[in-house]
């Protein structure tokens, strides 16, 4: 049967809350879950979705004890400690093979900085490192849309500088070899432009002409059905109508917007270019809600259903 981890994410937040609830909703995918995070932060998450303890997993234990000033909602360099413990060992057991894919439940990128982790941004950056990846991307999925962004947590003007012709090139090239190995046939690739209108030619910019255009030429002698640049206020929607499989986004917000105002709460998010499978929820903490027992589990359901998808070489089936 296959096997799936999923790590418990901030203590504080609202990520042992939705992982209790996925574990007890009736269409939570019918595999083996093994749930690694501190045994405190589990029952703390029953607690507020006012469920038992999910009798279908194993915990792997997170050896990090609760603060005297732990907080619901409040930064903790002891939470952050724990949730990056708990990313580090799923991690290590899907390399090895004991488990298929991992899920994960949001971080908080002030806590894991509390804690230490000072150039661990978040989940894609941890997994780099533990891996040795040299180029990752989040990929996004909701139904009826999916988007590879170029950058992610870089600034906007960082973001347009990273808009280069190799950089395009090398995530066209990742993101063909990953969604052809997660079971599409000949992925078809649409690649946003970064400037409105597309450049216009040049007029409102040359990203397009210089560096995403060619970028695209290059990739489709190297046989990748990419098409573009085309204008960011279009091809999503055309790729909610099937004319492509994913768009390639230039920078963070360009394709989150797109994919959180098409469906947010059955958004999820996959890395890309790392030897292991590992999906996400869509969503960050929920300090402002946390242990309110009123989070939405929704996201963390899809990103389960992804994760046996990707596992089982099913997602473009």
């Amino acid at each position: 049967m296959t096997r799936v981890g999923i790590t418990l994410g901030d203590p504080a937040g609202i990520g042992p809350e939705v992982a209790v609830k996925a574990l007890h909703a009736d269409d939570v995918p019918a595999v083996e879950y093994i749930l690694y995070g501190p045994a405190w932060a589990l029952q703390l998450g029953a607690d507020q979705a006012g469920l038992p303890l999910p009798g279908n997993c194993e915990l792997v234990e997170v050896d990090v004890p609760r603060a005297s000033d732990f907080r619901i909602g409040q930064v903790s360099a002891a939470c952050g400690e724990a949730s990056v413990a708990a990313v580090e060992r799923c991690a290590q057991d899907a390399i090895s093979g004991h488990i298929a894919a991992m899920m994960t439940c949001p971080l908080h990128k002030e806590a894991i900085h509390a804690a230490g982790y000072v150039d661990d941004i978040g989940h894609q950056e941890i997994l780099a490192r533990l891996t040795g990846a040299a180029t990752t991307a989040t990929m996004l999925m909701t139904p009826g849309l999916r988007v590879v962004h170029l950058s992610t947590h870089k600034s906007l003007i960082e973001a347009g500088r990273f808009v280069t012709r190799v950089n395009v090139l090398d995530k066209l090239r990742l993101c063909h070899e990953s969604l052809t190995a997660w079971g599409f046939n000949d992925p078809r690739i649409a690649v946003a432009a970064l400037n409105p209108h597309g450049g216009e030619g040049g007029l409102l910019g040359r990203e397009e002409l210089d560096e995403i255009g060619p970028a695209v030429q290059d990739a489709r002698e190297l046989n990748i059905d990419a098409t573009g640049p085309l204008p960011a206020d279009s091809v999503f929607n055309r790729a909610i109508g099937g004319e492509f499989d994913v768009v390639l986004a230039m920078y963070h917000d360009q394709g989150h917007i797109a994919i959180k105002v098409h469906n947010f709460h059955e958004s999820v998010t996959a890395t890309l270019g790392i030897p292991l499978i590992r999906t996400s929820v869509d969503h960050g903490t929920a300090f402002d809600i946390a242990g309110r027992g009123i989070a939405d589990a929704t996201g963390a359901v899809a990103a389960l259903r992804a994760a046996v998808d990707l596992a089982q070489g099913t997602l473009g089936t």
